[in-house]
């Protein structure tokens, strides 16, 4: 019995470089094209959200250990180590 197939036979060689080439070309092309729509932040819009971040990490990190440091703290206590 013959095998059929819903897809494309697979070509060899040539004509798969000749099909790869233009569909790379379209591909960059609307790829610049998207580039061109994007919002870049400002050099003052990319400072302000580093400083947001930083200080965001910073708190939460200070919160995390004081937690930590109390949960240990109680651990002792309660395991008579302290």
């Amino acid at each position: 019995m013959e095998q059929q197939s819903g897809g494309r036979q697979p070509q060899g060689g040539l004509g798969q470089v000749v099909q790869f080439v233009p569909r790379s070309a379209e591909f960059v092309k609307e790829s610049w094209q998207e580039l061109k729509k994007v919002h870049w932040p400002t050099r003052k819009e990319t400072y302000s959200a580093t400083v947001i971040v930083i200080v965001a990490v910073v708190v939460v990190a200070t919160f995390l250990g004081l937690v930590d440091f109390a949960l240990s703290y109680a651990m002792q206590y309660i395991l008579g180590n302290a």
